[in-house]
């Protein structure tokens, strides 16, 4: 399923050959909270800067499914240094787009500072 509907899918697919954990729920869920929360990532993504793989192309392939039931998933790196998000049609039989953010460590910048 994971071809190239969007950068991130050859990652997630090497993810899960490095013994990726994976999970896809049965539960379907409105595309509007699903395109909603990817928008959501791509602009604070933009805005704080965390490393992210194909939620540009993922947002705009949620927004062409309009009223439609989705059905998601994730990818962990067994490494734990990058989460996918998968998106499948109603029935889960095809992947419609899938995302990846990196997991960094937080900056010293970003986080509070110690005041001694």
């Amino acid at each position: 399923m994971l071809t190239d509907q969007t950068r991130a899918c050859k990652a997630a697919r090497d993810a899960i050959a490095a013994d990726g954990k994976v999970v896809v729920w049965d539960s379907e869920v409105p595309q509007w909270m699903v395109a909603g929360i990817a928008a959501t990532r791509l602009r604070r993504s933009l805005k704080i800067g965390p490393t992210t793989l194909g939620l540009d192309e993922t947002a705009e392939i949620l927004a062409q499914h309009r009223d439609e039931q989705l059905r998601t998933g994730i990818i962990d790196a067994a490494d734990q240094s990058w989460h996918f998000m998968l998106y499948l049609n109603a029935t889960g039989t095809e992947l419609l787009a899938c995302s990846g953010v990196k997991r960094e460590p937080p900056s010293q910048e970003d986080g509070q500072k110690l005041q001694l």
